[in-house]
């Protein structure tokens, strides 16, 4: 992509997603993803009511009055991004393409940790790992990840969901707060997601368009599947293959329900047709309580 081109993308997917941050999902996040504990500040004389076991008993035996220690929520955190760069993403029959979604989400989220003093980091995954950018703080950090989401060319197109979930848990030591953002086209990744979960505040994304569930009856029409290249020809029109793909599909979400239960992680589906923000608020409104 020119580089003209690709900063008024950058530009464009930054007040987008800035705007949304700031003006819905700040005060929202920071109620949804709280830090990793308190952490002392400073002590001062005891008020009738104030808990005895903050007292510090040695300020209190030097000054011959009892004093407490305040504390204050530790709000700093690690914000992974674990984004799906495969083939498949390039889709989108309904609405707009996943990856322009995909991108928009993890522009969105990126912003909304960095409103709140959080550091934010990337792991981009085919299957293998595409990309892996280390957390920082800052605008021109967020602004180097959206580059990177609009114009990385990955080398590979499959999907390896465990891959990336594997790579978080050794290269991020400290539990953080990870967004796995796919279609989820995948299968076999459920045991890494169990495990990963017990350590870091894991949150899946599932990003999709409607004709990937049903498709109409059109005759008969040629494919070709983004993550082998391999083309095919499918009869729409015969009511058993129709039927076969939509008993696949529910078969596939059946899967992915019983993966995210078993892990215990929280999860939102949106379709590539509809506003993701309404989603994405309604996640936010659910961990907050």
């Amino acid at each position: 992509m020119e580089t003209t081109e690709l900063i008024k993308k950058v530009r464009k997917i930054e007040i987008k997603t800035r705007g949304l941050s700031d003006q819905l999902f700040a005060g929202q996040y920071h109620s949804a993803f709280k830090g990793r504990g308190m952490a002392f500040t400073e002590v001062r004389e005891y008020i009738f009511g104030d808990d005895i076991r903050n007292i510090d008993w040695n300020v209190t035996a030097r000054f011959n009055h009892p004093y407490v220690k305040v504390f204050e929520e530790e709000r700093e955190m690690t914000v992974m991004l674990l984004v799906d760069v495969s083939g498949s993403n390039e889709f989108g029959a309904t609405g707009n393409i996943k990856e322009q979604m995909i991108t928009e989400i993890a522009g969105v989220l990126a912003f909304s940790a960095i409103s709140n003093n959080d550091k934010v980091g990337v792991i981009f995954f085919s299957n293998m790992i595409e990309k892996f950018i280390p957390p920082k703080k800052g605008t021109t950090h967020i602004l180097r990840i959206i580059r990177e989401l609009i114009d990385f060319e990955p080398q590979n197109k499959g999907t390896d969901i465990s891959v990336a979930l594997k790579y978080l848990r050794n290269a991020i030591k400290k539990r953080s707060v990870a967004f796995l953002i796919s279609d989820f086209h995948d299968k076999g990744f459920d045991d890494a997601l169990s495990i990963v979960s017990r350590k870091h505040d894991m949150v899946c994304i599932r990003v999709f368009d409607h004709r990937e569930v049903s498709i109409p009856a059109a005759g008969l029409m040629k494919f070709r599947d983004a993550e082998t290249g391999r083309p095919y020809w499918i009869d729409t029109s015969s009511k058993a293959v129709r039927q076969k793909i939509e008993s696949h599909n529910r078969q596939h979400n059946a899967f992915l329900r019983e993966a995210f239960s078993r892990a215990g992680v929280d999860q939102v589906s949106i379709p590539t047709n509809t506003d993701y923000v309404p989603p994405l608020m309604k996640l936010f409104k659910r961990r907050s309580r």
